[in-house]
């Protein structure tokens, strides 16, 4: 057999010191696929978002807060003109305080019966007729049905102190969660009016827990439980990772792309974090690319840019 020469040789068949070059020159290619295994495009989303609109019609007295203001819990966001609403509360709350129905029918009440007890003793003795007696019944009936009278109107009173107290409180806006204004879209003189439902006055999100959410392939259902932890990391320039739990798996399947929602929560107390923007979730055993085209197409949009659209 024919020696092949060295030459062709060396340059056919790599040397033992030729190939780690050989692979390292193979790294840069390679670095794409390896970091796109198991990271997912996903969203970071308020935990809710509220529009604030008013219960009743009315103009607008003082906003407490601005855009970007945090804002707590049962905060006052908004007043409107409670002038008439103060004047009815002040007049509701002295008619349930009066007293004078209710007493003067219980003096009716007395005499009657002091009037009634005295007849029947005098028509025991046939001092009076038996008209008489059956007349004195009569009125002691009235004055009993008069206090009772008296006290539904007193009961009646006191139910419209509520009301008018309910109608003021109607007047004044507050804050259904802690979060941060995100939209402030009136000023003191304007008309809030409640039938408009294209025009909130004020437009809040919650921002302390925010959603992760994101677009796995199939093969995701088996791989994920709901409790699991995962890693999260924003896009630049927040960049960092940061462990969210699973809260939800959807058991729907989209069939075109062969995709679930999967829902995770991100604690945010803090604020650091800005709703709105993109993020990679890691999966370990996951395959990213499996799932990379089909996210791409399908990717959750973000609240804020699905409301401009």
């Amino acid at each position: 057999m024919t020696r092949m020469p060295d030459a062709l040789h060396r340059a056919i068949v790599p040397s033992r010191r030729r190939v780690p070059a050989l692979l390292l020159s193979l790294v840069p290619m390679l670095a794409p696929v390896l970091a796109s295994a198991g990271e997912f495009d996903c969203v970071l989303e308020p935990r809710q978002t509220v529009d604030v609109r008013a219960a009743v019609e009315g103009l607008v007295e003082q906003v407490m807060v601005d855009r970007g203001d945090r804002v707590r819990a049962g905060q006052v966001l908004l007043v409107l003109d409670s002038g008439v609403e103060k004047s009815n509360l002040e007049l509701a709350r002295y008619r349930a305080t009066m007293a004078g129905g209710v007493k003067s029918a219980e003096s009716r009440v007395d005499f009657a019966q002091s009037k009634l007890l005295r007849r029947e003793k005098l028509a025991d003795g046939q001092f009076i007729s038996l008209q008489d007696r059956d007349e004195a019944a009569a009125e002691k009936r009235l004055a009993d049905a008069e206090l009772v009278q008296a006290k539904e109107a007193q009961r009646m009173a006191q139910l419209e102190q509520v009301r008018a107290a309910e109608q003021l409180r109607q007047r004044t806006l507050k804050s259904p969660f802690t979060g941060v204004v995100v939209e402030r879209m009136v000023h003191p003189g304007d008309l809030a009016d409640n039938r408009d439902l294209r025009k909130p006055l004020l437009r809040i999100a919650e921002v302390s827990m925010l959603h992760v959410e994101v677009l796995l392939p199939v093969a995701g259902l088996r791989k994920l439980q709901p409790g699991m932890t995962l890693e999260v990391m924003p896009e630049a320039p927040v960049g960092g990772k940061y462990s969210a739990r699973v809260k939800t798996l959807d058991p729907l399947v989209d069939v075109g792309s062969g995709t679930f929602r999967a829902r995770l929560e991100l604690p945010n107390a803090d604020g650091r974090l800005p709703a709105g923007i993109t993020c990679k979730v890691e999966i370990p055993g996951l395959d990213g690319r499996s799932g990379a085209l089909a996210s791409r197409r399908t990717m959750p949009v973000p609240a804020a840019a699905a409301r401009a659209q």
